[in-house]
């Protein structure tokens, strides 16, 4: 049986958000079994917000979380670090409405709880076992969760860019993985949707130390890309980041075809509400292998 985990010790940092440009201090906090991820704006008294589908506000350049009224903005960044990292139950504290940007990935949120460091938790550890396929499409995106022994996800993008291009990148979301892999992964816009961002009150706060900003023969940046595919993998950091709102770890296959926010969450609705698709599960040591995945595909639903 694998433990639910907790951090072992508080972590902070400060920085600026994305959209808002507004300066904000984070901190990291333990949180018991079952808690998952709860974000507590202090400016507003510790006023609570589960890290949840059901309070996804709006989700077009970043996702949005609301619960009566009270907003928080560009979360996914955040908890892809802690799903990627493995870290159960968190509560959340900021002091604003949009979360820090830092350096456009999650590498500042996974030193942030590595220097703070794990425990383990009495109680096992959730995942969400897919059992069918579930699929949502808007144009030529699309988006499925389909069965498989571990949390996979297998991204295409495709950008008319000379740095991007088509890029394919297959991801297991195992232990340290997302560390070396995916987290480094920034952020990124094109020099043509500045004026339109900007003037749609998006993006103050954006610099070339918080994003790969595209020209369109190149990128504005003097520093090197960071992977040769750097762009789907931020992707990918998207898409663990987003999908945490399903409160646990999947185990089944992403496959991702040009998609972005707004479709994350569709697939989320979509896959909650089709109750024959998905069972939750403790997630024992052994699941990993590919007979013990499959006998237990074969088993009736718990009640």
């Amino acid at each position: 049986m694998i433990k639910q985990t907790t951090l072992a010790s508080p972590a902070e940092t400060s920085g600026i958000g994305l959209h808002t440009a507004v300066p904000v201090q984070l901190r990291l906090v333990p949180a018991p079994p079952d808690t998952g991820y709860i974000f507590r704006r202090t400016d507003l008294g510790g006023f609570e917000i589960p890290a949840s589908v059901e309070f996804i506000a709006h989700c077009s350049y970043a996702t949005t979380l609301m619960r009566t009224g009270v907003m928080l903005s560009t979360v996914e960044h955040l908890l892809a670090a802690l799903r990627g990292m493995q870290v159960d139950n968190a509560f959340i504290e900021v002091d604003n409405l949009e979360l820090p940007i830092m350096d456009g990935s999650s590498e500042a949120f996974i030193e942030m709880i590595e220097g703070a460091g794990l425990v383990e938790q009495p109680l096992a550890r959730k995942a969400l076992l897919i059992r069918e396929r579930v699929t949502v499409e808007q144009g030529d995106r699309r988006l499925s969760v389909e069965p498989a022994d571990a949390y996979e996800i297998d991204c295409l993008i495709d950008f008319a860019h000379p740095l991007i291009g088509e890029q394919r990148f297959r991801f297991d979301l195992t232990d340290g993985a997302f560390g070396r892999e995916i987290a480094a992964a920034r952020t990124f816009g094109f020099t043509a949707e500045i004026e339109a961002l900007r003037k749609a009150n998006l993006i103050r706060g954006g610099s070339l130390d918080n994003a790969i900003v595209l020209t369109p023969e190149g990128m504005l940046n003097e520093t090197t890309l960071r992977f040769a595919d750097e762009f789907v993998r931020h992707k990918i950091l998207d898409i663990i980041g987003d999908l945490a709102l399903l409160g646990m770890p999947l185990l089944g296959r992403i496959s991702a075809e040009k998609s972005g926010h707004i479709l994350h969450a569709a697939l989320m609705t979509k896959l909650l509400r089709t109750r024959s698709a998905w069972e939750i599960v403790d997630m024992p040591q052994n699941f990993s292998t590919r007979a013990d995945y499959k006998a237990h595909l074969k088993e009736p639903l718990h009640a």
